[in-house]
């Protein structure tokens, strides 16, 4: 039996990466899927591909957020996915010295206003049924500090605590609208591309970015949007507030190697 039959999923972000793995998954299972992204070309050529609905949306605007509740004002499960690292365009340093106000407020423009209005969203989408699920993606940098990328470790953070906030409202109120945080550590998407370069040395910076990982590896987009669906499933009614690691091991500690 597909887990999400007769449920309708909103995935913003979801042209590319994580975004995209999680609504095609969503799809196979059987829900009504609407893909949301701030790039209408590829959202709706993922759209396309996956055979589901597209809708423009930049996560920043609460405008876009009311027009895609007029156009979607019921849904059972909210993926506030859409992010950004804020090296998108160049490797500027976001450390606590040299970080401008600038890309800091951008950083957590994108990534923690576009959760609190896609939380806001959610609620007022589900809580005529008193059901629900939202998932937001969050990250291993919300967990630790990240020195050379500060911006983004903040707004990730805020992520991990306003969806236990969302939990306990929800709760609070009476419904059964549960929220959740995902925390992918090193996940193989675009996201990484600046990072990892185009050059001859590209597997050399693949390999060192994972060294301190116990699996050694890069995760799979396809592996995030497993634990998404059980987050989106009836399987999961008893599971709010929380958050669950996948990070190949990482934040367990330290692995010692194969002798």
């Amino acid at each position: 039996m597909q887990r999400l039959n007769n449920k309708t999923c909103v995935v913003t972000g979801a042209a590319r990466g994580i975004g995209r793995a999680i609504a095609a998954r969503f799809h196979e299972e059987g829900a009504t899927v609407v893909v949301t992204d701030l790039d209408a070309g590829a959202g709706a050529a993922a759209a396309d591909a996956i055979g589901c609905r597209f809708e423009k949306l930049d996560v920043r605007k609460e405008a876009d957020w009311m027009r895609l509740s007029d156009s979607v004002p019921t849904a059972d499960v909210v993926v506030n996915n859409a992010g950004v690292t804020g090296f998108e365009q160049s490797m500027v340093p976001h450390d606590p010295e040299h970080a401008s106000l600038a890309d800091w407020r951008e950083v957590h423009r994108v990534n923690l206003d576009g959760t609190f209005l896609g939380c806001r969203y959610a609620i007022r989408a589900m809580k005529e049924s008193g059901t629900g699920s939202i998932i937001n993606i969050s990250s291993r940098s919300g967990l630790v500090g990240i020195p050379l990328a500060g911006a983004y470790a903040s707004s990730k953070a805020a992520i991990r605590n306003h969806s236990k906030t969302v939990a306990l409202y929800c709760a609070q109120q009476g419904w059964k609208i549960r929220c959740n945080s995902i925390h992918p550590a090193a996940i193989l998407t675009s996201i990484w591309e600046p990072m990892l370069g185009t050059g001859a040395d590209r597997e050399v910076r693949m390999q060192a970015l994972v060294a301190d990982t116990p699996l050694k590896r890069f995760g799979m987009p396809e592996e995030v949007a497993a634990i998404a669906v059980m987050l989106a499933s009836d399987e999961a009614t008893y599971v709010t507030g929380t958050e669950i690691n996948i990070d190949g091991g990482l934040l367990a500690g330290s692995a010692a190697s194969p002798g």
